[in-house]
């Protein structure tokens, strides 16, 4: 990959004075872990210099970004339902034509993008995004085409809309992203509301659910609620609250990052069939105070987080880091974070978080993180006037 032709600098700090005095600070409840490694790991420092450059700014609350083939650059969401081609040179497009309605409102909107594996035959992309409906809203997903000169979709066909429609506009996740076999996953939010919050622990609704289905809209007939009467067959894992965050290791597994409620952010690595117990139990309190669901953070047949937060890191989007750029972090999970803000970096060996580093805090919202192919990575920060950032190694 060329290096990047970046057009202002904003800031090139060792990461340990950016993190110097941070402390997780007071918690919300006084859950114990279940297990050691599964909350406030030791605190670390990188010991490196970070550079960090303006790409592209003037962006109206960026969302999702996806890599384009070669030196093509970039596809970027604008939540208020605007798709982007930026270019390496940092040339930000008008609107690309033909991207699906969305309902701009609250947490909604024009969400994640990602290309499929033959893009650069095919030119075919995924969105997710918030669809308006009779009756209010839903999590969608979408495949369309785009034009060989990047100014329009075509063929535009839902693959996953979810069910039933909210009168609330919030909590709708949503990340799409492949799956080794092929499939596709898609995550889901459960609409935040007590009233549509039990719909996570539904099987008859996709409600806080992660979604797999084939590139078609399709379903996988090794689904673990296929043929199971009053179960929604597109459903892989259930009770979650909203997952705004989706990646695969190198390993080929499937993680993801959901917020809590005041505390209680989760890392999950969901597998096929399980209950992640949202609301039935959670390691955070109602934000008004008060107790969520059962009041327990530990239930029978629910599942365990790998990893959760108290107080929040209120997560975006997140990436697995592999390059030789930051070689040292190979392997180490990268996670946006909307509050405090910044980037979030996880060390994790065999499954378990051993370490935790706080990055770039001063750029406040941070929504998403693409790791590029040297290893250094954009991020893109949630503002009216949101930027791609481009962060490497200072000198």
């Amino acid at each position: 990959m060329r290096p990047l032709p970046l057009i202002a600098t904003l800031l090139a700090l060792p990461s340990a004075v950016l993190a110097q005095g941070f402390e997780y600070g007071e918690r919300n409840t006084d859950f114990p872990p279940a297990f050691p490694e599964q909350t406030r790991a030791p605190l670390a420092t990188s010991d490196v210099t970070l550079q960090t450059e303006v790409l592209a700014d003037g962006l109206d609350h960026p969302w999702g970004i996806a890599t384009l083939p070669g030196d093509a650059g970039w596809l970027v969401t604008e939540r208020a339902g605007r798709l982007r081609h930026l270019a390496a040179d940092g040339t930000l497009s008008d609107p690309i034509e033909g991207v699906p309605e969305v309902l701009p409102q609250g947490q909604g909107g024009l969400l994640d993008v990602a290309l499929a594996p033959d893009f650069a035959e095919s030119g075919l992309v995924l969105l997710t995004y918030a669809k308006p409906v009779e009756g209010g809203s839903v999590t969608a997903a979408a495949r369309a085409v785009l034009s060989e000169d990047r100014t329009a979709l075509s063929d535009v066909t839902d693959i996953f809309v979810q069910d039933p429609p909210s009168p609330t506009a919030k909590h709708y996740g949503s990340r799409i992203l492949e799956l080794p076999d092929g499939t596709w996953a898609v995550t889901s939010g459960e609409h935040s509301s007590d009233a549509e919050r039990p719909f996570a622990q539904d099987l008859d609704k996709t409600y806080g659910k992660v979604i797999r289905v084939n590139l078609d809209g399709t379903v996988p007939e090794d689904n673990p609620f296929v043929g199971q009467e009053g179960a929604v067959d597109t459903i892989w894992s259930y009770g979650h609250r909203n997952i705004q965050g989706a990646a695969m290791d190198a390993d080929g597994t499937l993680w993801t990052i959901e917020h809590g409620p005041k505390g209680g952010d989760e890392l999950n690595a969901p597998e096929a069939g399980l209950n992640y117990g949202w609301p039935v139990i959670s390691y955070g309190k109602r934000y008004r105070g008060g107790a969520i669901g059962s009041g327990e953070a530990v239930a029978e047949g629910m599942e365990q987080p790998v990893y959760f937060w108290d107080p929040v890191i209120a997560p975006g989007g997140m990436a697995f880091h592999a390059g030789e750029t930051f070689g040292d972090w190979n392997g180490d999970a990268l996670i946006a974070s909307l509050r405090p803000g910044g980037v979030v970096r996880l060390k994790l060996e065999d499954g378990r978080v051993v370490g935790e580093e706080r990055l770039l805090m001063e750029l406040g919202r941070v929504r998403d993180i693409e790791v590029l192919e040297d290893g250094s990575f954009l991020v893109l920060t949630d503002r009216d006037n949101g930027a791609v950032i481009h962060v490497t190694p200072a000198g």
